[in-house]
Formats: C-alpha cells, sequence, structure tokens
C-alpha cells in the first residue's frame, strides 16, 4: 500500500485562542497555583452535575485515590475491578495497601459484569473473607456500567462504590448514587481537555471533607486562604493528617473553564463522527462495531475484528493503518498480562476471557471534533480497504 504522509494523530485536542487567552490571563494575575480560578472551575462543575462538592486534582489517578482513601480502604482489604482497564484503576489500590480483585467483563461490552461481582462478594464470603471495601466500576470508552445494578449490590455489601468516570465528561446528574464518588480526567486525550487534571464530584459530605484535607498535604488551611488574609498570624496553618499533593492549578483550571462552555459541541461532533463510523462498518462483515447506549460519550471508538474473517491479525490491521496515516491505539491491554500482576498474583491470561478476547481482537479509531470530513472518509477507506483485501475466501 502507498504510504501517505499526511498523519491523522489517534487524539487530538480541540484548543484556539481561547484557551490561549485563558490561560495568559491567569499568568498575568500573579497567582498561578490552585485560588480562585480552580475555585470557579469546580463550582462549575458541580452546576454542570449536580453535584454536592466539586474537587479538582491535578490527575484522574490522584482522584481515584483520594476517593479510595476517603472511602476507609485500609492494608489487606481487597477493592473489586477489573482487569479490562488503565492501570490507574488498579494501581491506586495498590498505593493504599489493598489488593485488586479483579472481575471479568461482560461478553457483549467493555464494562465490569454486575453477576462477576457477587460471583466474587460470594466466593470470597465462603473462602478468604478478607474485608472488600469498595468497588470501582470503569466506564470503559465512555459508556456507563450498569450502576443501578452495582449500586445494589454495594449497598447489600457495604461497599463504597467509586466510578472511575476517566472517559466521561461533566454532565447533568452524574451521579449515579449518594454514596458514590465519580472521578473525571482531564487528560490531554479526554473529552474535557486541561493537559493534566482531574475532578471528583460526590455528594457524601464526610468523604469530600476527606479528600479536601488530603488533597493538600493535610493543610488545615489552603495556600490561596493563607495568602490572601490580612489578620495577625495570617500565615498559620496546622498539619491535620499526611496528606498528598495533589491540587490543580488555576492555569489548568482557565482551561477547563473554556472547555466546559465547548462541551455540548464536542460531544455532539463526536457522536457524529461514531455515527458516520458505525454505519460505515456495520454491513463490511469483518467489523464488530462497539456497543452504542443511549448515554455514552463517545471518547473511544474500540472496534474489533470479527474473528476468522480476515488473514491478518489486529496487530497488522492496526500497522496498515499506520502505514496509510491513521493514528490507532487498543484500548486495552488487561492488566492481569501485565508483568507486575502477573507476578505478584499469579494470573493466567485465560483467567479473565471477555478482556482478552476482546483485547486481541480490538483497536481504537480516531474520533475527536477536530477531524475534518475529509478526515473521517479516509479513515473509513482505510479500514475498509485493507479489511477487503485482507478478507478470508471460504
Amino acid at each position: 500500500m502507498k504510504q501517505n504522509t499526511d498523519f491523522i494523530p489517534f487524539a487530538k485536542p480541540w484548543f484556539n485562542d481561547e484557551e490561549a487567552d485563558a490561560a495568559a490571563e491567569v499568568i498575568r494575575s500573579g497567582w498561578l497555583t490552585t485560588g480562585k480560578v480552580t475555585a470557579e472551575f469546580e463550582n462549575a462543575v458541580a452546576d454542570i452535575t449536580s453535584a454536592s462538592h466539586a474537587l479538582a486534582v491535578n490527575s484522574a489517578t490522584a482522584g481515584l485515590h483520594l476517593a479510595l482513601e476517603a472511602a476507609g480502604t485500609e492494608s489487606g482489604d481487597l477493592v473489586i475491578t477489573t482487569p479490562y482497564t488503565f492501570t490507574a484503576s488498579a494501581e491506586i489500590i495498590r498505593y493504599t495497601g489493598a489488593d485488586p480483585l479483579f472481575v471479568d467483563i461482560e461478553d457483549d461490552s467493555f464494562l465490569i459484569s454486575p453477576e462477576g461481582i457477587e460471583a466474587a462478594l460470594e466466593k470470597n464470603r465462603r473462602g478468604e473473607s478478607r474485608r472488600i471495601s469498595a468497588v470501582i466500576p470503569v466506564h470503559t470508552g465512555g459508556c456507563l456500567c450498569d450502576m443501578k445494578t452495582i449500586n445494589d449490590i454495594a449497598s447489600s455489601a457495604s461497599l463504597a462504590v467509586i466510578e472511575d468516570g476517566a472517559h466521561l465528561q461533566p454532565e447533568q446528574d452524574s451521579l449515579s448514587g449518594s454514596s458514590t464518588m465519580l472521578v473525571y480526567s482531564f487528560y490531554a486525550t479526554k473529552c474535557i481537555a486541561t493537559g493534566e487534571g482531574g475532578m471528583v464530584i460526590t455528594d457524601n459530605e464526610e468523604a469530600a471533607a476527606r479528600m479536601k484535607l488530603m488533597r493538600f498535604h493535610g493543610f488545615d488551611r489552603e495556600a490561596w486562604n493563607r495568602y490572601q488574609s490580612k489578620g495577625k498570624n495570617s500565615w498559620e496553618y496546622d498539619i491535620a493528617a499526611p496528606g498528598f499533593k495533589y491540587n490543580l492549578t488555576d492555569i489548568a483550571s482557565s482551561i477547563g473553564l473554556v472547555q466546559l462552555k465547548k462541551a455540548g459541541a464536542m460531544k455532539s461532533r463526536r457522536e457524529e463522527i461514531a455515527r458516520r463510523y458505525s454505519e460505515a462498518f456495520s454491513d463490511c462483515g469483518f467489523i464488530r462495531l462497539p456497543p452504542a447506549p443511549a448515554q455514552n460519550s463517545w471518547h473511544l471508538y474500540i472496534a474489533g475484528l470479527v474473528p476468522g474473517r480476515l488473514n491478518i491479525d489486529r496487530d497488522e490491521f492496526v500497522f496498515r493503518l499506520g502505514e496509510l496515516g491513521i493514528g490507532t491505539s487498543v484500548h486495552y491491554k488487561p492488566l492481569h498480562l501485565m508483568s507486575y500482576y502477573k507476578k505478584r498474583y499469579g494470573f493466567r491470561p485465560e483467567d479473565f476471557p471477555n478482556s482478552l478476547n476482546r483485547f486481541i481482537n480490538s483497536f481504537s479509531l480516531p474520533i475527536y471534533p477536530g477531524l475534518t470530513d475529509d478526515d473521517i472518509s479516509r479513515i473509513i477507506k482505510a479500514v475498509l480497504d485493507i479489511g477487503t483485501e485482507s478478507f478470508r475466501r471460504v
């Protein structure tokens, strides 16, 4: 195939002069770190999501760690999540000294199986009997897990629920339950991008207070409040707990505020791109379309090769797309295949068959608002051309 030098990247933030101007205004103000702009960003997300509390952090990883710590997870506990996810969902469990209790995804989606959660709880009750403190469902690709069922299971087992919403964008009534904490990511490739950053939302007063304390070294007063005070001993502060350094800067928050204003338009464009892909691939015979529930942020378009239809595998398919100038990614190499988790817990590839099968056959196509109609047409043509040339004749 002839190589196309006009490369279409897999992901790219949708920025213009508005983000640059907002960041420049913060720089000119002389206050760069967490301050009034970050508070404004938090208030905006709380308003959009109808959450009682929104706490800005420097990454979704930080947010997940804060949430798990606030939920009371301790060393020796177990925390349920899925191996079909980015490493952050499980590594934050290890930060606390707890161990992940992996549950496979459903066979027809990318999402953790509620039946698998129930089975894991029952197996633990009958055998190991270690405390399971929380469950972390992952809204992979922007598809929502079955949170009603998961919340019901969690409530009956006294589990905290921490939603990994790194692939979601803040929307109305995002929280699925009063005890839930939900964590967004604002990483450079996400639906709302600030470069690095994240946000935890919750209606749980106690959890919010704990996360706010632990977010910045366990200080009882944040720097913005101390430096803006004029009274005697305005510098005074106390360390109430050994906290972390997880705060978000005003520069990043200023970008986030602009991105929030564009969120509706960006989501509509992602939906349009997903629709074009699915319409083009629906009858080709070799592409498995991703689930398309009504509530979907379309952070990712995870397509799959139908097993046995082509005489090339997923890796070769992705390689050929790259030769044609199409950036792709793979979501996800399951964590039970990673060396750390294999060595520590003795996992075998076949332990989580649905996650393994998804990984072997899946790849992700570009889906971001900056793609032009010509870009989309070119991506579609490349996928169809490679598949048609490689179709297995029986």
